[in-house]
């Protein structure tokens, strides 16, 4: 409860959380505004869609950069070093602050999208279990981007190290992970799909697009090839989950391996 306190007090003074927020709402009403004409019953659907669509290029590098700054604030005014002190490990710091930054960090996007719901009801047929989909995965990819930048955070020695390891990343799950399966895309074969598969889907924006994208039923998995079933061999929402795992084990892992006490060079 400390942490979640002392990252609120931290946060709710800086710019990093007003800017989330900000744009949240910001692309949320636009989105609202521009889909105000669909149709009543099928509205809900394409809008869900397109928000998050629009939303997964702002999320990522967001929370990448207030991952990173909260933690290195620790380290730059001497915080982290007094903790440690306290008979606390860097392992049992990481615990406690990354579980505070989920807390203050996606906790107001939480409340805004409940809020969001009240003026979908005017518009469109809602449907809550639908919209769980939504917001679910939107929460997965708050985390593993948070636990991303709490690990940059803690290997970097100043901003300009954060600001440009931030870019590299979110360019990489954008661009480069998918150039890098393109040049692959030749061998695969239905012995080999589901090792395609595991590395397709071990990209959070692609795991979290096609459960919502199945969630909300844009996708049918009734009618398809062999090859396509040996491809989605598990529910994507085991996909979703796994990759959540994996980043958010191997960030912590790194994090705790390589950090770095000092705050500057």
């Amino acid at each position: 409860m400390y942490y979640i306190w002392k990252e609120w007090k931290e946060n709710i003074r800086g710019k990093g959380l007003w800017l989330a927020i900000g744009t949240v709402i910001l692309v949320s009403v636009l989105m609202l505004v521009k889909s105000s004409t669909l149709p009543y019953d099928q509205g809900f659907y394409i809008l869900l869609i397109n928000l998050f669509d629009t939303l997964i290029y702002f999320i990522p590098i967001l929370f990448l950069f207030m991952g990173a700054f909260s933690v290195f604030q620790e380290k730059e005014q001497k915080t982290l070093i007094m903790l440690l002190t306290r008979n606390d490990s860097f392992m049992t710091f990481l615990v406690k602050k990354s579980l505070g930054m989920y807390a203050v960090l996606i906790g107001p996007v939480l409340v805004w999208f409940f809020l969001y719901l009240l003026p979908l009801k005017l518009y469109f047929q809602t449907d809550i279990g639908k919209y769980s989909v939504f917001t679910l995965a939107i929460s997965v990819l708050m985390i593993i981007f948070i636990q991303l930048g709490a690990l940059i955070g803690s290997i970097s020695r100043s901003r300009m190290q954060i600001a440009g390891t931030a870019v590299i990343i979110w360019f990489y799950f954008f661009f480069l992970h998918d150039f890098a399966l393109l040049s692959f895309m030749q061998d695969v074969t239905h012995e080999n799909v589901k090792l395609f598969s595991a590395a397709y889907f071990i990209n959070p924006i692609h795991a979290a697009r096609m459960y919502v994208e199945t969630g909300l039923g844009c996708y049918s998995f009734g009618h398809m090839s062999r090859l396509l079933k040996s491809f989605m061999w598990l529910q994507p929402g085991i996909f979703l989950g796994a990759s959540l795992s994996f980043w958010v084990i191997a960030s912590f892992i790194c994090s705790v391996l390589l950090h770095r006490k000092e705050g500057f060079e």
